[in-house]
């Protein structure tokens, strides 16, 4: 006897707000990391070229554990603390501990590794919130679910990145310090950071409640875990084992290739980053092809790789959009403070007064791309219901576009605000819009997992810009920092166009239903 199905029910404002106030925190997090990163690695004797690479851990730690977090949440249950939750708790906890010792850094290297763990540590809780809007709400109500989490992490962003600039000219907290040493500014924020994100999750915690397996079955959006690719017998997955090994054995051999190659020219360091890339996708493929040959595929680690061989295809289209937004992202925050005070005010010494005064205003400009997020959030819904979702998409990246490159001809600092409106309106349309898309597409109780493996494409293109814009910036344009924000500015236009090409059928479906109701 086939089993009834019922319709997942619509939360109202008050459940999504408290499902996604968390994200207040783990944004407070990462606005105090994207806006003082780059100011404490030149503070503790970090060259301008050699930033994005300091930067690599953040990207490459995400790439790592945000599929592992979300393979092992699909797969956790609890009856008190549910699917996602516990990664929410775990995480601010840890998180909360690594603001706290960033900016008491001592050295350079250490201050990398304090990048690395706080990242990973932020990860692990917010990975499962994007998985936790797919869990809890209809596909009706998914585009407003996560436009309720930029809202949040619009909120959290402008206070993070403004927080050293009040506590500097409102409470009196010096921005400056000896050589080598951290302003106190920057550590008092990193310190009420880290109560504010502990505090922002565990509201979410406490306050939300996940459906148990049994529900999540009985909804009639719920569909089992078969799609193109997936293989069930000894035999699909020894014949996919032969294929990885041989495609990763090919990858590898180029990976190595390259880097003998690199090793024969005289190339900037950080073209190393590509051929490692390439050679631990190549060692990940023949890793998972030797485990499926010898029957040992029912484990994690094949299930990511096979998975990730078999991506449903809005998801592969959704992609190229992602990897070209993130690229323009991630030249920002790198290069913003050092191209504002060399090209703008036309100084680059981290103890000087000019230079630090920039290196405020730039977190204030930071907070005011994302007050725009928090203004703009509930607008995007309502203009892709007018319109679709990749087109109110399109819109918003090509504004982020030109907002970005306009820093270029700006003289007076306050300019700044005006192009950090289109970067806001931008910011706030990555952060929903890519995702209501991609939940429509994903198998439910694989939901998390892809949301997981969703972020290869976020941190996949922030590596290629931490291997690339050094060079380019030192190579094409004299190390003046200022060209890494045209560049970036050009890459959001170009992943609007892509976004143009999305396959978005749940919009449509949508969209023919309220024609119906009509």
């Amino acid at each position: 006897m086939k089993q009834h199905k019922t319709q997942k029910p619509k939360l109202s404002f008050w459940q999504i707000w408290n499902m996604s106030f968390g994200f207040l925190g783990i944004q407070f997090g990462f606005g105090l990391q994207n806006a003082n990163v780059s100011r404490i690695f030149q503070t503790l004797g970090a060259n301008v070229d050699d930033i994005p690479i300091l930067w690599v851990a953040a990207p490459a730690t995400g790439l790592i554990v945000q599929p592992i977090i979300g393979y092992l949440s699909d797969r956790t249950w609890h009856p008190r603390w549910g699917r996602r939750r516990p990664y929410f708790l775990i995480g601010a906890i840890m998180a909360s501990i690594a603001l706290c010792l960033m900016p008491n850094s001592p050295t350079l290297w250490i201050a990398a590794g304090m990048l690395w763990i706080m990242d990973a540590s932020i990860n692990i809780s917010m990975e499962p919130f994007r998985a936790f809007v797919g869990d809890n709400l209809p596909s009706s109500q998914r585009t407003q679910g996560f436009a309720m989490q930029s809202f949040f992490i619009g909120i959290g962003a402008v206070v993070a990145s403004a927080l050293p600039y009040m506590l500097t000219n409102w409470f009196g907290v010096a921005n400056t310090a000896p050589e080598g040493i951290i302003a106190p500014s920057v550590r008092w924020a990193f310190y009420i950071g880290a109560a504010v994100f502990f505090l922002a999750v565990l509201w979410t915690v406490m306050r939300s409640r996940e459906y148990s397996p049994d529900e999540v079955a009985g909804f009639s959006d719920h569909e089992e875990e078969t799609y193109k690719g997936e293989r069930h017998t000894k035999e699909e997955f020894h014949s996919n084992g032969q294929k990885q090994l041989t495609v990763g054995s090919i990858i590898l051999l180029a990976g190595l290739g390259l880097v003998y190659w690199l090793s024969t020219q005289n190339l900037d360091k950080q073209l190393y980053i590509f051929a490692g890339m390439i050679s631990l996708a190549g060692l990940l493929a023949i890793g998972s092809g030797l485990l499926q040959m010898f029957g040992r595929y029912k484990n994690g680690f094949v299930t990511i790789i096979n998975d990730f061989q078999h991506m449903p295809k809005t998801m592969k289209q959704l992609a190229i959009v992602q990897f070209f937004s993130w690229f323009a992202l991630f030249a920002m925050w790198i290069y913003t403070t050092s191209g504002v005070t060399s090209h703008i005010l036309g100084s680059s010494d981290t103890t000087s007064k000019t230079y630090n005064d920039g290196a405020d205003v730039v977190g204030l400009w930071f907070g005011a791309y994302n007050l725009v997020c928090f203004l703009v959030a509930f607008l995007i819904p309502m203009f892709a219901a007018k319109t679709s979702r990749k087109f109110a998409h399109f819109v918003c990246l090509a504004l982020g576009g030109l907002g970005l490159t306009s820093i270029f001809f700006i003289k007076d600092l306050m300019w700044g605000y005006l192009s950090m409106v289109g970067v806001g309106i931008a910011w706030a349309s990555i952060l929903s819009v890519p995702y209501a898309m991609l939940a429509g597409a994903l198998p439910p109780a694989k939901m998390g997992y892809y949301m997981g493996v969703f972020n290869f494409f976020i941190v996949i293109p922030q590596l290629v810009a931490a291997a690339l814009l050094g060079v380019l910036v030192a190579e094409l344009f004299n190390s003046e920092p200022i060209y890494a924000l045209v560049i970036g500015g050009c890459s959001m236009i170009v992943a609007g166009l892509f976004s143009l090409l999305v396959d978005d059928k749940e919009d449509i479906h949508i969209k023919e239903i309220g024609k119906m109701k009509k």
